[in-house]
Parts: C-alpha cells; structure tokens; sequence
C-alpha cells in the first residue's frame, strides 16, 4: 500500500495515525486515509458529544495567508466579514461562484500574523489558484500548507495545551488544532481516546451543520443550507456573488432547503449521498423532490439524514429517502 505523509503529496494519503492506534479501519471515499471508526461507533460518538476524545483531520487540506493585508484582502472575496477579525477568533466563510453558487466552504481563524484555514479534502489546488490570481498588488502571501500542517480536532472548547499546535480555531464543541505534519503522532498524545470520522459526522448531522460537497451541487446558495447564519454577513457587500445572496434574501424564496431527516429505523441499511428523496404518497416510482446529502447512525437519535429537497414540498409530508420510510423537520424555514 502506498503510504504519504501528507494529502499534497500526489499519491494516495494514508495517516500515521492508522497504524499506531488499534482498531483504526480507514474511511474511504473523500475522507480515505484516516479512520472511519476505532471498533465502537457509538462508544466513540459518546465521547465526542461529552466533550472527550479527538478526531483525526489529517486529511483536510491547510491553506494560509499572511501580510499585513491579509484580512482587508480577504474581506474582498469572502462572504464573511474579516477585515477586523480579532486573533483566536474562529469563523467560517464561503467563496461563491458569480452566479452565488458555493464552490469552497472555508474554515479559519486569525493569529495575528497568518490566517490558518482548513478545507474539504482535495479542494487546496483550486483555491489557492484562486486567491493567487486575486491578489493583484495586495501585500498577502497565499501558501498550500498541507504538505506540512495538519488538522486534529479535540473535543471540549477546553483542554490541554498542544505545544506541537502552530493555531487554535476554538469552538463550542471542542477545537480544531492546525499541527506540524512530523509531530502529528506526538500532538494527539493526552487528547483522550481516538474517535473516527463516522462518530464526528453523527454528531454534525445532529448539529445540522452542512458540509461542502455533501450537502451542496453544483447550484447550491447558502440559504438553501442554513449557511447565511454561520459563514455570511449580510451587510457586508464586495464580494463575487452578493448580488444573489441579497437578491435571495430580501425575496426569502430559496429553491431548496436543507431538511433533517429521522429514518425508518427497522431497515438494515441507510440510503446513501445522492438517493432520491420522493413523497411517500407516491412511492417509489414518484417523481424525486430531493436527494439526500449525508445518512448516520446516531448514538441516541437512531439513523437520521440530511436531505436537500424542493422548498414547497409540505414540511409535514412523510417521505422517502431512497427506500427508507423518514420524517422531516425543517432546518431552513420554507
């Protein structure tokens, strides 16, 4: 098997972490090279809900920016506000197509020298290409630093230090830790147990909170997903796409919205990204209303999903994702 130190590498990505922790079983698909699960999803998924434990992110890419324009640059291209984002502070914000499609979900927080951003796996080369061509004569150095940085998330907003820890996005569920590549094993050491993607994903589809790639297509605007709240400013403007976000906004008609879905919880299987979404009254040849994004099984909720459907589908309709019986509840108001 072919093993990289880092997801920049141009090979497949296998972490360290896989083979020093027991029980590791890789993921796959975007989030290949580092582990799915330990042994015990649920054990795991409780943990990481009571504030213990950490998750490998080591397959996420890292991109920095730093220069004494760093945040009034990027004020410019994002849909956040971060011209004057205070060090330490975490935030999230989006780059949207011309049209206000999303095409990147960024992940970042301020050191007072150098913007430490995480993003989906594989996405780094596409945007760094971007910001480099929208530089122009702005002072700000734009870096791929995921051959040498990598993400570790640690459960609790507090915790032991990290020395091998280069920046800190705190959060209220735990903190996302941006470390040296070679200090990665070292940097989880006093973290708590391990905990693998599929517990920290029950735990964001219970949050509610989308995921780039899972959640959006190729058309997808940010108030289809609840994103307005988190990672866009409303009065802020100078940014490629703002015309549709306060188009949308000032109408309040979103094609689509994002939809929490409880599943039939008799059934073995869960549906996967991308089955249909269709009312129940019309079964399974009825026309698709949507498509789920992300199914789990949760610790306490039993199988749930996201769904992405069409915004005048009624919010009390019993529907069906794939071939699973699911009940609805809005998370985007229609």
């Amino acid at each position: 098997m072919t093993t990289e130190t880092s997801p920049a590498a141009g090979a497949a990505y296998r972490s360290p972490l896989l083979d020093r922790l027991p029980g590791a079983v890789q993921a796959d698909g975007v989030d290949a090279g580092v582990a799915a699960h330990y042994g015990d999803l649920f054990r795991e998924q409780r943990a990481l809900a009571s504030g213990h434990g950490f998750v490998d992110l080591s397959h996420r890419g890292v991109v920095t920016v730093s220069g004494p324009e760093r945040l009034s640059w990027l004020h410019l291209l994002l849909t956040q506000h971060v011209s004057e984002l205070p060090p330490g502070r975490a935030t999230e914000a989006l780059i949207l197509s011309p049209h206000g499609h999303i095409e990147h979900a960024l992940y970042l927080v301020d050191d007072g020298a150098t913007v430490w951003i995480h993003v989906e796996p594989g996405t780094t080369g596409e945007l760094v290409a971007y910001l480099q061509k929208m530089k122009f004569f702005a002072q700000v150095e734009v870096a791929d630093a995921t051959d040498r940085y990598a993400v570790v998330h640690a459960a609790g907003a507090e915790g032991p230090d990290v020395p091998e820890a280069v920046a800190v996005r705190r959060l209220a569920e735990g903190r996302d830790l941006f470390v040296r590549r070679e200090a990665l094993a070292d940097a989880v050491v006093g973290l708590g147990p391990a905990v693998g993607l599929w517990a920290y994903e029950a735990l964001r589809v219970e949050a509610h909170r989308p995921r780039l790639g899972f959640e959006t297509d190729h058309r997808t605007i940010p108030h289809e997903l609840g994103w307005l709240e988190t990672a866009v400013h409303l009065q802020k403007g100078c940014y490629r796409g703002q015309e549709t976000v306060a188009r949308v906004h000032n109408l309040g008609r979103p094609p689509r919205r994002l939809v929490f879905l409880h599943l039939d919880g008799s059934e073995e299987s869960l549906p996967s990204h991308g089955d249909p979404v269709r009312l129940a009254a019309d079964g399974p040849a009825g026309r698709p209303v949507g498509f789920v994004t992300t199914a789990v099984r949760h610790h306490e909720l039993g199988p749930i999903a996201l769904g992405l459907i069409k915004r005048n589908t009624s919010p009390d309709a019993p529907l069906l994702a794939g071939t699973v019986a699911a009940s609805q509840e809005l998370i985007v108001e229609a």
